[in-house]
């Protein structure tokens, strides 16, 4: 069985459910998955992928003949003309008969899809398999547009709010802006195991809408998202111990400016929801007040 979802790491977590779905329905078949190498650390860890065959966006695909080829990338026309050229027995995919729907959750759309075809699918199975706890509060201030990242000095002061366990996190091409929020305090920029690992036994996750924020849901992470120009309502976690916040006005995702609304959530809201979320309280190493702090 043939699966394309050559997209990013958020991307790949929201397809857990059609993935395992799939396995369910098919234990016999082997289950290769066309997505970028670099995610190899993340398909290992799902328990519903046997192979991952590297491909780089939206390419020739190197397989011959599947039993079965499924379309969990977009609504086509290109990536379903590159499955269709594998030469599939099968081919599940969006189309006439399972239009696409705007607007809906990320997670449910592939689900909905494969129920088209027979194959169920729960879309609350996307957790991955624990890992030690650290007790670490992971701040991640990137996002891969401009229109995503709120700006650095608000995570730097949330950072610092949050006290000596922080560990402000990105990609190797983020470095730059990780040092500007760790300010001398504790950071990492590597391999992507390693920031899973983090991020799944860390007590706190503080990021935008990216990425990491699916590796929270994924590892059960209690979570502060914040969202610009995208609704929760599509790509926000649907469940467990998260807080997304937002204020109700989509934009333009790929923009190379943080979104209007983005930059409506203050500091305050960021600390206020983070204390929600591990029991209240004043974080430790923190000299005042949330307000104080941002202030």
């Amino acid at each position: 069985m043939l699966v394309l979802r050559a997209l990013g790491l958020g991307d790949l977590l929201t397809a857990v459910p059609a993935l395992r779905g799939l396995r369910r329905a098919h234990p016999g078949a082997e289950v290769v998955l066309a997505a970028p190498a670099w995610l190899a650390d993340v398909v290992a860890r799902i328990d519903a992928v046997d192979r991952l065959l590297p491909t780089e966006g939206l390419v020739p695909i190197d397989c011959e003949a599947p039993d079965l080829a499924v379309n969990l990338h977009g609504r086509g026309p290109r990536s379903t003309e590159l499955l269709r050229a594998t030469r599939p027995a099968r081919l599940i995919t969006h189309g006439a008969h399972v239009p696409w729907v705007e607007g809906q959750h990320e997670v449910v759309r592939w689900c909905r899809l494969l129920a088209q075809f027979g194959i169920a699918c729960d879309p609350a199975d996307l957790r991955l398999p624990p890992r030690p706890a650290n007790g670490a509060v992971v701040v991640h201030p990137g996002a891969s547009h401009g229109a995503r990242r709120w700006p650095a000095e608000r995570f730097a002061q949330v950072a610092r709010a949050l006290g000596p366990d922080v560990v402000v996190t990105g990609s190797p091409a983020e470095e730059p802006l990780v040092r500007e929020v760790a300010r001398g305090g504790r950071y990492r920029t590597g391999d992507l195991g390693g920031l899973l690992d983090l991020v799944a036994g860390a007590r706190l996750v503080v990021c935008g809408d990216t990425g990491v924020a699916h590796v929270a849901t994924a590892y059960g992470t209690p979570s502060v998202v914040l969202f610009g120009p995208v609704s929760p309502a599509q790509w926000g976690p649907r469940s467990g111990p998260h807080l997304a916040l937002w204020r109700g006005r989509v934009g333009d995702t790929f923009a190379d400016e943080p979104d209007p609304g983005l930059l409506e959530i203050d500091v305050d809201e960021v600390l206020a929801a983070a204390r929600s979320l591990t029991g209240g309280g004043p974080w430790p190493g923190s000299a005042s007040s949330a307000r104080a702090m941002s202030g």
